[in-house]
């Protein structure tokens, strides 16, 4: 879920464009989330293979992220989850309590034959299994796009790769990588992307933005400690926020009285007991520098065989893919190379 900061967040709406040629690391388990959460038949349900796995996410994974590369010269490398901390465990619950409410609303919808809650219901419910996860990993292998193993959070490890200047910005939808102390985070990057707003039972439609995290801190007048107090108050994925405490109102209370230590009282008493654990892990987060950014060539034959024979995309589609790959790398085919048609 992430911690909240949209009503005082200042960020620069750009176009897919602006963002030509530049490097990222993506948030991976956030994107594929979020193809398991759009890319649905009409009554909600998944698009599986002949087996019944699962593929909403390598659909998106192999369609979005070619045209990306291909169109607009960007260099992708996903970063996925490890071992979420022990501060994340109340958070990991609510998130499956919430699935589970949402699974039971969206199998009522179903059998109403009301299949635009029922679509509405299922955006929610999407579940990323080990097998799903190792899936996508095998298919970043095989369109030679590098991918990283976070040792904890994902978006910390984007943030750190972010800051060592390995990539120009942390890809993710949350705003927790500038908490993580990421330079500069990037929103929304997709083709005619759409966002689901359960509360509100609609999309909107997104754009790219950029935050850049001197420039947020500057106008906001508080240092990273600061900002990830604020976190603290509003709530994060480590703790709950405090109840009638939002991020504006969090905003005065730390320019007026500096950090929580300082508030009032009553204010205080309702904080975490994990005040210094949640610090700790958002300015010195578990990250790994063992990890490579090359970029390989295209396996078509391989390719082939696992979205065609193994998990029944259509020939004709991979295809496509194969040739948005070709064009972005300079690589030519086989038959490019004995000459052929």
């Amino acid at each position: 879920m992430g911690v909240n900061l949209t009503p005082i967040i200042e960020k620069r709406v750009v176009t897919l464009e602006d963002l030509r040629g530049r490097s990222f690391a993506v948030d991976g388990f956030v994107v594929l989330h979020q193809f398991l959460a759009l890319v649905r038949a009409r009554d909600g349900q998944p698009l599986m293979d002949a087996q019944g796995r699962t593929t909403s996410h390598l659909v998106g994974l192999a369609f979005r992220t070619t045209r990306l590369i291909a169109d607009y010269g960007m260099k992708l490398a996903f970063v996925f989850d490890g071992r979420p901390p022990q501060l994340k465990r109340a958070e990991v619950e609510k998130r499956r309590e919430i699935r589970a409410k949402f699974e039971e609303e969206y199998r009522e919808a179903v059998a109403a034959g009301d299949y635009k809650t029922a679509m509405s219901k299922a955006v929610m419910t999407g579940r990323l299994t080990g097998e799903g996860v190792a899936d996508a990993k095998r298919l970043l292998d095989l369109l030679g796009i590098p991918w990283v193993q976070a040792p904890s959070e994902g978006e910390a490890q984007a943030a750190y790769m972010a800051a060592r200047g390995d990539v120009w910005a942390s890809n993710s939808q949350d705003y927790d990588s500038l908490l993580f102390g990421a330079p500069r985070l990037v929103r929304y990057i997709t083709i005619q992307g759409e966002e689901w707003l359960p509360s509100k039972g609609r999309a909107r439609k997104l754009q790219p933005e950029i935050i850049e995290l001197e420039n947020l801190l500057g106008v906001l007048q508080l240092s990273r400690e600061q900002l990830i107090d604020l976190g603290i108050l509003v709530g994060t994925d480590f703790n709950r926020g405090i109840r009638g405490i939002g991020p504006k109102t969090a905003l005065k209370l730390l320019r007026k009285h500096g950090r929580l230590e300082q508030l009032p009282t009553e204010i205080r008493e309702q904080l975490p007991g994990e005040v210094e654990a949640i610090r700790d892990l958002y300015l010195h987060p578990p990250a790994t520098d063992n990890y490579s950014l090359d970029e390989k060539p295209v396996q078509e034959e391989e390719l082939i065989r696992f979205l065609c024979d193994e998990r029944s995309f259509s020939r004709e589609r991979v295809e496509t893919v194969i040739a948005r790959m070709r064009r972005a790398r300079g690589q030519r085919s086989l038959k490019d190379w004995l000459g052929g048609a």
